[in-house]
């Protein structure tokens, strides 16, 4: 991601953004659509925690996937029949070509025919098979130490990095997700959690959570 935005790109209000996400898939529908893939993707965002619960606990407004930056082009083979939206800084760029994409790390899919965003694919720093945070460099992971799979094999990112990207700039349904999923949270997890808070969001609401027991 080079930070340079280009030109153009839409502006799309609130109504209009709401409209076109009403048909979002869910997980599993992608999933079924990557089997196979070679490449380390997952669920991300309020699904993967839902899948990490064994269950849907809200209405999911849009469905997120991660994927390494160097294998968003496999992922993008297998829906070959949709267009790849860049999005970023509010606006979208419709079938965006290579410099919209380094410029930017989400994608949405479209629908050509409706319209519809379907689901929205972040594509991720990485080196090789290590999974690199995109908003702290120094949290590098291998892949098999951030994403987990459901008993029916759908991959989604652990929760405790999921959690770690709500806390930015949480809204009344991340605060709710943080307390729903931080009794399934073990000791390992709590502390992974708690040291990357610490770490990116000193003094955050979430660290007294974890620390009581």
């Amino acid at each position: 991601m080079t930070g340079f935005l280009p030109r153009g790109g839409a502006v799309l209000g609130a109504d209009e953004l709401a409209a076109r996400w009403a048909d979002a898939w869910r997980p599993e529908q992608v999933a079924e659509r990557l089997g196979g893939v070679g490449v380390p993707w997952c669920v991300a965002a309020g699904w993967a925690l839902d899948l990490f619960r064994g269950g849907q606990s809200r209405p999911h407004s849009d469905l997120e996937i991660a994927v390494p930056v160097a294998g968003f082009a496999e992922v993008r083979d297998r829906f070959r029949e949709y267009a790849f939206d860049a999005v970023g800084s509010g606006r979208v760029w419709a079938a965006a070509g290579d410099e919209a994409l380094a410029a930017t790390h989400q994608t949405w899919v479209r629908d050509p025919a409706s319209g519809q965003f379907l689901f929205d694919v972040f594509r991720e720093p990485h080196e090789g098979g290590t999974w690199i945070c995109r908003r702290d460099e120094g949290l590098r992971l291998p892949y098999d130490a951030v994403i987990e799979r459901t008993a029916e094999g759908i991959p989604y990112l652990v929760p405790e990095l999921v959690l770690l990207f709500k806390a930015k700039e949480p809204r009344p349904k991340d605060h709710a997700d943080f307390d729903g999923v931080l009794p399934l949270l073990g000791q390992t997890r709590r502390e992974a959690l708690s040291g990357w808070l610490t770490r990116r969001h000193p003094g955050h609401p979430w660290l007294a959570g974890l620390a009581a027991r």
